[in-house]
């Protein structure tokens, strides 16, 4: 049987989050370059927006070409994930992409796939 002291436990953990960051880093930067193609793409003067937090968020408004204050929708519960939506399927349709691949986004690795396909396909 393992042993189960307290350092092991702590170790186990450790390593669970370190893990945890690696994928949580290697997330952002993915969808943060992705964003930035999206947006140089779109002609957005501010592609590199697409790597601070919050100002990430707010230029999908202006990607979609929606008016700014629908950004503060995102503060709402439940209703943020129907903003989101509505965004990515009118900047897939700028990107000459079918809108509803924005609902593929809300299904976790296939969203990533398709914002890489949003950014990176002709």
């Amino acid at each position: 049987m393992a042993d189960l002291s307290g350092a092991n436990i702590l170790t186990m953990f450790m390593y669970i989050y370190g893990i945890l960051l690696v994928v949580g880093i290697v997330h952002y930067v993915y969808t943060s370059w992705a964003r930035m193609v999206i947006a140089r793409k779109l002609n957005n003067p501010h592609p590199w927006l697409a790597w601070i937090p919050i100002a990430r968020e707010y230029q999908l408004t202006e990607l979609a070409g929606v008016q700014w204050w629908t950004f503060l929708l995102l503060f709402i519960p439940f209703v943020n994930i129907g903003i989101m939506v509505w965004w990515w399927w009118k900047i897939a349709e700028a990107r000459a992409k079918p809108g509803w691949f924005s609902l593929l986004m809300l299904i976790p690795i296939v969203g990533l796939v398709v914002q890489g396909i949003i950014a990176w396909s002709d």
